[in-house]
């Protein structure tokens, strides 16, 4: 499924976890972990040390890179490391592109609860701006972290997005041995409160039912045996979250659009909500431009 696994790694508090997951899914897929450590050039680190010039966040990326293939050698999986300077997102972005890496593994922070939040991150401008899928993976106590997946949570609004996104998380999950969870949510705040409703409201369904008919047909024809399918009413975000809870969602998967750069946009803002506020990693799938 993945070759090459781009880890961007800062040392930080609970990174450590996300470095073991990402090994994790290296080990199942018998891939190699490319671990990144970005300089930022946005910031002043240039610094004068006994009369030589250093740049101080260069130093500490070596020192940073070189514990976690301490780890890794622990680990047994195979890696490289890099420093390279740059501004983080698009140095990230545009690395995973350049060297063809397959994933990349996010780790992410937030604050806890209805509060957590991405909002210009890193990791948010990251699953913007990136051609490659991105594994958004929090770095919080509450977060759940297990490998392989288990159930494979794949919401669909029926768009060419999301069906591009549904195809490759139903590989994934065929690869897994997992249960892919097709969900598409009738929004029914969109819906007016006279009779046209109505008529708008059974066009919705029908068109949710046919948009998780179709995930699960592609994962019955990649080979998974197990199939769940979900038709709710109510908010976007709120529905997925409640189906992470309810049915043990080991991960949820979903697509982003819009045009390349800094105006790539997430489909509908609902990945992007659910990026921020999943109690579970989120992979996010951008469909070619």
């Amino acid at each position: 499924m993945y070759e090459t696994i781009l880890l961007p790694f800062d040392g930080s508090e609970g990174a450590a976890e996300v470095l073991h997951h990402a090994s994790e899914i290296a080990h199942r897929v018998d891939a190699t972990i490319q671990v990144l450590y970005v300089a930022d050039t946005t910031r002043d680190s240039v610094t004068v040390v006994e009369g030589e010039t250093v740049d101080a966040l260069l130093q500490q990326g070596q020192d940073v890179v070189g514990e976690a293939a301490k780890t890794l050698d622990t680990l047994g999986v195979s890696y490289d490391t890099d420093v390279v300077q740059g501004n983080p997102a698009p140095t990230i972005a545009e690395y995973a592109e350049r060297f063809d890496q397959d994933l990349i593994v996010m780790p992410t922070h937030g604050r806890e609860g209805v509060a957590r939040y991405l909002v210009g991150s890193v990791s948010e401008k990251v699953v913007r701006l990136s051609t490659v899928p991105v594994l958004s993976v929090r770095m919080q106590p509450d977060e759940t972290l297990e490998f392989p997946y288990g159930n494979i949570l794949v919401p669909t609004d029926g768009s060419s997005a999301a069906t591009y996104a549904a195809d490759h998380l139903v590989e994934l999950a065929a690869s897994l041995d997992a249960t892919v969870h097709a969900l598409s949510v009738v929004d029914d705040s969109a819906l007016g409160p006279d009779v046209r409703s109505t008529i708008s409201g059974t066009e919705s369904e029908r068109a949710a039912t046919d948009a998780v008919d179709a995930v699960v047909e592609s994962a019955e024809s990649r080979g998974v045996t197990n199939t769940v399918r979900h038709v709710e009413h109510g908010t976007p975000v709120e529905e997925i979250l409640d189906c992470v809870e309810s049915n043990d969602i080991h991960l949820v998967g979903m697509g982003t659009t819009g045009r390349r750069g800094t105006d790539r946009i997430l489909l509908g803002s609902v990945a992007e909500k659910t990026v921020r506020s999943a109690p579970v990693p989120v992979m996010t799938v951008a469909e070619p431009d």
